[in-house]
């Protein structure tokens, strides 16, 4: 990957599209994290306006302060950058006060986990038409069309994926490229919704890089009985991501009703 000329190309391909929508710039959440890092730093890129938005809920104070961190250093190395904090976690917290009580609480950590995801969703999309600005996703390639690791209608719910076609190693390389914080790219990927310290390997049962030549593999119809051992077990895990997640990858199911019925 060249990265200089991958970089251009994404940041004309955000300012163009923001220019065409009539739009001033962009909104992006912060998590402390390696994608979020890269693409506010790409719309940074574009000289247009960029809101920083913090949304911590019950938040690791590591995640907290490397998202700060980012934005200063956004700040200082580019113009038109501006943040805003808003803590979500008593709003959290009176909606699971208002849902009725489960005899097991971790049958509900995942559903909690994904009303997270909603709950910033939902703010970034108020910030975004309060201010004319439109939201950038922060999913790369083996996230979004891989192991479909996000929440329908939480970090999925965007106006446009500026680093969807960059496998996790790719944006790696860019952002060690543009500068991103050393303390971001060494952090262990997490996703952050369940105020623990699992990392996305915890949950996927793999990293990324197991996954990057698990979705190579399954491109070349590759099976995990053509394998032995750890290599197995991982083509094994993504192809049982790919398989159940494709509900997040696909339109929604419409159902048309042929003239006959009408």
């Amino acid at each position: 990957m060249d990265s200089k000329k991958t970089v251009d190309y994404i940041v004309d391909w955000l300012g163009s599209y923001a220019n065409k929508a009539g739009l001033k710039g962009f909104v992006v959440g912060i998590s402390g994290g390696i994608d979020s890092a890269l693409t506010s730093t790409l719309c940074a890129k574009t000289g247009l306006e960029l809101l920083c938005l913090e949304m911590p809920i019950h938040q690791a104070e590591n995640q907290v302060s490397r998202a700060a961190a980012h934005i200063e250093w956004l700040q200082a190395n580019f113009d038109k950058i501006s943040r805003q904090k808003v803590d979500l976690t008593e709003t959290f917290d009176t909606m699971v006060e208002a849902f009725p009580a489960v005899a097991n609480e971790e049958d509900r950590f995942l559903p909690l986990a994904n009303t997270r995801a909603r709950l910033r969703m939902s703010t970034l999309y108020y910030f975004a038409g309060l201010h004319g600005y439109l939201v950038a996703g922060t999913g790369n390639k083996v996230e979004d069309f891989g192991v479909g690791f996000f929440t329908k209608y939480g970090d999925g719910g965007v106006d446009l994926s500026p680093i969807a076609d960059l496998v996790k190693s790719e944006v790696y390389a860019l952002a060690a490229y543009l500068g991103v914080n050393q303390e971001i790219l060494e952090a262990a990927p997490t996703d952050g919704l369940f105020g623990d310290d699992r990392t996305d390997a915890d949950q996927l049962g793999a990293s990324y890089p197991e996954l990057e030549w698990a979705m190579e593999q399954d491109a070349l119809g590759k099976m995990p009985s053509d394998f032995v051992g750890r290599d197995t077990e991982v083509l094994t895990i993504y192809q049982r991501l790919n398989r159940i997640n494709q509900h997040k990858m696909v339109p929604i199911p419409v159902c048309n009703i042929p003239d006959k019925v009408r």
